[in-house]
């Protein structure tokens, strides 16, 4: 029996040597273990980052060389620093600082040292690169905005954080990464996949060829060309009328959602984020309170929507029955209530909705959106049912566009007012800046595009989004899904004319332009700050939203200007001019072009 415990024993042992040395030798990649091998130096060979088009076909972002000086710390021989020094122009502080830095993210792994090099010196470098040991060029490329336009929206690439390289592992210390725009949204798509080489080393640490004859290298494999939805043309000038404004535009294409044009003023050159210079600029942008350029206000800033916002309550009061479209309203230069008035301009009275909307009546919606309220037994459910339809329009959300800033927007409920006033113990009354687009309602300048584009497509609308296509592959379905509104096709009808005739009679009247049927709305919303703890008015907001052609309608279009004055003042004129300049590709009404945009 013994002797068989001791022949099994020695079998089973065999066996487990034979099977470990057969999982090395066949499953265990040699690649693999490549990585953590000291004798062997990986060289990794970056990819062609993906071009950017415009939907035209447009080239707006490329690439250019750009070259980075690497450094292994362990294999640093003694080197004539000052030299040295001066042909990586640096200072020997720096060069000290960048030295302990890469000795403590690791000994042996390669650290970028000098990055962005110009090919001037490259060329004088690569000469005596042989001098110093340690040290290595490496190749990559760096992005080149061909215009100058954009920038909020293409974005820009920079080195990788700690955090994005906890997050995913394909990114090494040094590498490049999409900061922001188009170039975050799409990294994945646009990076590409970086090929490695793996360089034999004999025992006095020098390079002696490539490991196994290359076997186990890769080639790098390019990112994906993107063309996004952006109209280069049409963001250009949009860009050049916001010049010396602070504010935002959205112009939308309401059949697909896609976004013409994505504005932001003040801006800057894209270009000025590329090369060495990238982070000094970045904080000198980043730290200007004053124009706040980085600071993407068509995405981000919530403004009330003020009169714009009036053509979803007649839609609201046409949904729930409680107005028709003959139904009329007074209006004695405002609305009165309990011991209060919301104040209105001169125009005729009473007031269907067709004038109420071209003629922008306070008045008239002030009425309209009682009826709403008052429909139900409680403010708390009139109120809720209003917030449902109005969100059913992108309002109140981020509306899951696929850039990676946005803010909610506020589209209040009978919730927010019995936390605001206390449960039961508000009234319809206490909310009445709703009807207007005051209040406590805010939107972003894409929510209220979306909004627009609905109502051009009479009740729907597409997630907005930027891409257009991608190289080889098919774009999110959320961006080809049509999302309907709580509206009934029917109740857009009179709505639209009523913004039809916003432009023939109405608060746009003096914008119209020949051949062009444009439906739009004018706003002005107050604008309050606290100045030393006091509530203080300032000056009003321009604010217009438009949609053209009336029917089979190919631009929305959402523009914000801050201290603007009045709507039709400068919004009205830079959307007027946008649809134009979009559906024509000329300019017929330059009279408004040459009025003085600065506010």
């Amino acid at each position: 029996m013994r002797q068989f415990l001791l022949f099994f024993t020695i079998i089973t042992v065999g066996f487990v040597f034979i099977s470990r040395l057969f999982y090395l030798q066949v499953y265990s990649s040699p690649a693999n273990n490549l990585y953590d091998d000291n004798a062997i130096r990986k060289v990794y060979d970056y990819p062609k980052r993906g071009f950017v088009y415009d939907r035209n076909g447009t080239l707006l972002v490329s690439n250019q060389s750009s070259y980075d000086v690497m450094v292994i710390p362990r294999e640093v021989k003694p080197l004539d620093t000052i030299e040295f020094c001066n042909l990586l122009k640096i200072d020997k502080a720096q060069f000290i600082k960048t030295y302990k830095k890469a000795y403590h993210y690791s000994p042996r792994l390669p650290y970028v040292f000098v990055s962005h090099l110009s090919k001037e010196d490259y060329a004088v470098l690569q000469e005596k690169m042989r001098k110093y040991e340690g040290f290595y060029i490496q190749k990559r490329s760096l992005r080149h905005y061909e215009a100058s336009i954009g920038a909020n929206v293409l974005g820009d690439i920079g080195e990788v954080n700690n955090a994005n390289i906890k997050k995913d592992p394909y990114y090494k210390m040094g590498d490049l990464i999409g900061k922001q725009g188009v170039e975050l949204s799409y990294e994945d798509v646009l990076r590409g996949k970086k090929g490695i080489k793996f360089i034999q080393k004999n025992r006095f640490n020098k390079n002696i060829g490539p490991y196994k004859e290359g076997k186990f290298d890769t080639l790098p494999i390019p990112g994906k060309d993107i063309k996004i939805s952006i109209d280069a043309k049409l963001q250009a000038y949009g860009e050049q009328l916001m010049q010396h404004k602070h504010g935002g535009i959205i112009a939308i294409e309401p059949s697909t959602g896609e976004i013409l044009a994505m504005i932001s003023a003040p801006t800057y050159d894209p270009n000025s984020l590329v090369g060495r210079k990238r982070s000094q600029n970045f904080t000198k942008l980043y730290n200007d309170s004053i124009s706040k350029p980085t600071y993407d206000r068509s995405l981000l800033a919530q403004y009330p929507p003020g009169s714009p916002f009036k053509v979803l309550n007649a839609l609201i009061g046409l949904q729930e029955g409680v107005v028709t479209t003959e139904d009329k309203f007074t209006c004695n230069h405002g609305y009165s209530y309990g011991n209060r008035k919301m104040g209105c301009h001169g125009h005729p009275s009473p007031l269907s909705m067709n004038m109420g909307i071209y003629e922008s009546c306070n008045s008239y919606f002030a009425n309209v959106y009682r009826r709403i309220i008052e429909k139900y037994d409680t403010p708390y459910e009139g109120m809720n049912v209003w917030n449902k339809h109005v969100s059913s329009f992108g309002l109140g959300n981020y509306l899951g566009y696929d850039l990676k800033i946005g803010s909610p927007g506020r589209i209040p409920s009978g919730d927010f007012y019995d936390k605001w006033y206390g449960k039961n113990r508000w009234r319809t009354t206490f909310t009445l800046s709703n009807a207007i687009g005051q209040g406590e309602i805010e939107a972003t300048p894409i929510q209220l595009a979306n909004m627009v584009a609905a109502i051009a497509n009479r009740g729907y609308f597409y997630t907005p989004h930027i891409i257009k296509s991608i190289e080889g592959q098919e774009i999110d379905a959320n961006f080809t899904t049509p999302k309907h509104t709580t509206i009934d096709k029917e109740n857009f009808e009179p709505v639209v004319q009523g913004m039809f005739d916003v432009y023939n009679k109405g608060t746009a009247a003096n914008l119209q332009v020949k051949g062009i049927e444009i439906c739009g709305k004018t706003g002005t919303a107050e604008n309050f700050t606290k100045i030393d703890g006091v509530k203080t008015q300032l000056t009003d907001h321009s604010i217009f939203v438009a949609f053209a052609p009336k029917d089979n309608p190919k631009i929305a279009i959402a523009v914000f200007v801050e201290n603007g004055y009045w709507g039709s003042r400068f919004a009205g004129r830079i959307a007027t001019l946008m649809i134009e300049k979009y559906l024509t590709g000329t300019i017929t009404r330059t009279d408004l072009e040459k009025m003085d945009f600065k506010s």
